[in-house]
């Protein structure tokens, strides 16, 4: 009779397994062929190590962030039966009301660990666990957060996902971190039908990473119970222990396809023979059976779980699609519906609201960097869980200057140095954001920021993607644009790949007040932002202004005239504002100028009110105009204010070419006095 480990509830660990098994067979075998689930992801031969680590993770601060075959693990840790299906379903009663693919998973703590949202992008899971390991850290050491001591941050993921830039870099911050981050690798041996050599060097990477500095590795059965529970619990426990992270590599079979609508093909029968060879479910039967059951009684509970099922199929059906006139709620932040978890309003922490007219106490002009800093430096006072870090912000101060002394003043912990890789810097604020921190992460320059897309694509839709239930409001400041000279790499804007992307406001001061005012907004907000700091403004003599305070705040959406007219309506933003008065003091009219400040959201009416007036309307902007952020004004104002123009909207833009090196190329890309004054003279005598 085999001995039980003793930290595991086997009678649950069989419940669960069974349910998450029968739960697979029925949707494979009858809701996806009567096309009730639509999309289905199996963990048929997933299920054994996956329950285990869930019964373990039972600490306040324990949080998980999982792929899309990690059901069993979610029922481990509190998903329903009805819940499951579902989400499968695409009913109301899902975790995600319909939104996301049904085994897109993330959970509220219930009875065991967070779950932390997860995204359908292959790898995309490990930088946010590992900002949630970071995050345990800073509040137990710098916080004293009682309830963070002894608890750990588990990442799941397959052998495929080992190849990806999220695993790597998750990889060196728990490592040059020694975080309290747990990896476990599920490998069986096939990323969809990519074998394992293909993915990985010998097809292990728990042996390849043998020789990794603070890491602790664990390699072994994922189907074998004794052998399972002995890995577990043994990584789980020297983790817990602030021994530093650690790799658990567990081989399990994949018993179905990659998902509903692979088939196979590509594994032999006798692949698919041995593979059977494997199931947990038959290796827990005769682990479990007579050691803590008799025959029947397995099969009595067999029996059980699978009326639970279908009972819970039953409840499932009966549930109504989302209503599609819900489908653009929790976009943004509404009063209405607070998150649950992520950011300060979630701890039930709320922040001065400041005031939104300036008051300046010295006259003195002060450039757009030092306004930055300023705004930072007040901010890190108030607030002991806002942190600022990214490439050279420590110790050198940023490249442009902008955090420069700030870490000598707050600390190491406050302020810091992170490895060189985006998407570790941005996958690391969501993370930190989960667990109630304010995360400012720094990209050096605007094209620096592609690696990191998908992190920040994924951070500004977790709102609406979990129905409410999570945000995670992190402030991505980005310097770009040209400065002096420029190139392709340092001086790109592209503003409308962001503008874009739901989720995420945007903001892009022209002068220093409206830098204090828009930061201070963001940092004290309940949404993600991307903060954009043109790199031609950052000490231009024009963009100084006198500090306007420690309160002020300016709103987002709401744009300034920075020059009245009746003739024609300037639209611009960023660099261009100056260049815009420039070019309007060699003009014989009247020029209004809008300078919008932020272009998600942006100020409409504001634009179709001077538009009414003027009945001209000449939209400048850096970025190349195909595709352009002016499209999107100049649509609205054809849309909404045509019976208005005496003129055709137009623009002046970059053409689609990348910014060159030359300062002679780049008077023909960037926008420059002469061109924008041509524009203007042209729409005055249309």
């Amino acid at each position: 009779m085999n001995e039980l480990h003793p930290a595991f509830d086997w009678q649950e660990v069989a419940r669960l397994a069974l349910a998450s098994r029968i739960l697979d067979e029925l949707e494979e075998n009858e809701l996806t062929p009567q096309g009730l689930v639509t999309y289905q992801f199996s963990a048929r031969g997933h299920e054994l190590g996956q329950l285990l680590v869930s019964q373990l993770l039972d600490r306040p601060y324990d949080a998980a962030s999982v792929y899309y075959r990690s059901r069993p693990f979610m029922l481990g840790s509190g998903l329903t039966l009805v819940e499951a299906l579902a989400s499968d379903m695409a009913r109301t009663g899902g975790i995600t009301g319909g939104r996301d693919v049904g085994v897109v998973f993330s959970l509220p703590r219930r009875k065991r660990a967070l779950v932390l949202p997860m995204a359908a992008d292959v790898g995309s899971q490990f930088t946010p666990a590992a900002g949630w390991a970071q995050a345990i850290c800073y509040h137990r050491e710098t916080l004293k957060t009682a309830a963070a001591e002894d608890s750990i941050s588990v990442v799941f993921g397959g052998d495929g996902a080992v190849a990806t830039n999220g695993f790597w870099s998750a990889l060196t911050m728990a490592t040059t971190l020694e975080l309290p981050l747990l990896f476990v690798i599920e490998d069986n041996s096939y990323a969809i039908s990519v074998k394992g050599p293909a993915q990985t060097p010998g097809s292990n990477i728990a042996a390849n990473l043998a020789s990794f500095h603070n890491l602790a590795i664990w390699d072994g059965s994922g189907t074998n119970p004794a052998e399972t529970a002995d890995l577990v619990h043994t990584a789980v426990r020297e983790v817990r222990a602030g021994n530093g992270p650690g790799l658990l590599r567990l081989t399990v079979p994949r018993l179905s396809g990659h998902s509903s609508v692979d088939n196979q093909a590509y594994k032999t029968e006798e692949e698919r023979k041995a593979e059977w060879q494997q199931d947990p479910i038959a290796h827990l039967h005769d682990y479990l059976v007579p050691a803590l059951m008799r025959e029947n009684e397995w099969e009595n509970l067999r029996s059980q779980v699978k009326r639970d099922v279908a009972r819970a199929r039953d409840e499932a059906m009966k549930q109504p699609h989302a209503d599609a006139a819900t489908v653009t709620q929790y976009v943004f932040s509404t009063p209405e519906r607070p998150q649950e978890v992520g950011g300060l309003l979630a701890e039930g922490i709320e922040l001065p609201r400041g005031n939104n007219a300036p008051n300046p106490s010295d006259p003195r002009r002060i450039n757009m960097i030092e306004a930055v800093r300023r705004t930072l430096d007040v901010e890190l006072a108030l607030n002991p869980r806002l942190l600022l870090f990214g490439e050279d912000v420590g110790h050198k101060g940023g490249v442009h200057a902008a955090t420069l002394g700030l870490q000598s003043k707050f600390g190491e912990d406050r302020v810091f140095d992170t490895s060189l890789n985006e998407e570790g810097i941005i996958g690391r604020a969501v993370g930190m954001a989960y667990a109630g921190l304010v995360p400012v992460p720094e990209i050096q320059f605007r094209k620096y920021a592609d690696p990191a897309t998908e992190s920040i694509n994924n951070c500004g839709t977790v709102r609406w993607r979990t129905n409410g239930r999570f945000a995670a409001p992190i402030i991505i400041r980005i310097p770009g644009g040209y400065r002096k000279i420029g190139d392709p790499w340092h001086s790109v804007t592209s503003e409308v790949t962001f503008a874009h992307q739901p989720g995420l406001l945007f903001a892009a001061p022209s002068n220093a007040e409206d830098a204090v005012g828009l930061l201070r907004t963001a940092l004290r907000g309940n949404d993600p932002v991307i903060f954009f700091e043109h790199r031609a403004m950052l000490d231009a003599g024009w963009a100084r202004r006198p500090y306007p305070g420690d309160d002020y705040l300016l709103p987002f959406g709401q744009g300034k005239i920075t020059a009245e007219g009746d003739d024609l309506t300037i639209v611009t933003w960023g660099a261009m504002v100056e260049r815009c008065e420039l070019a309007a003091q060699g003009v014989d009219a009247s020029i209004e100028i809008i300078d919008l400040r932020t272009l998600v959201p942006w100020d409409k009416a504001l634009v179709l009110a001077s538009v009414q007036k003027t009945s001209r309307c000449l939209i400048v902007h850096e970025d190349i105009g195909q595709g352009g952020f002016g499209a999107e004004i100049a649509a609205t104002v054809v849309a909404e204010a045509f019976l208005d123009l005496d003129a055709p909207v137009a623009r002046v833009t970059a053409p689609s070419t990348p910014v060159p090196f030359s300062t002679q190329l780049m008077d023909g890309v960037v926008p420059t006095v002469d061109l924008i004054r041509q524009k203007i003279e042209n729409l005055l005598t249309f």
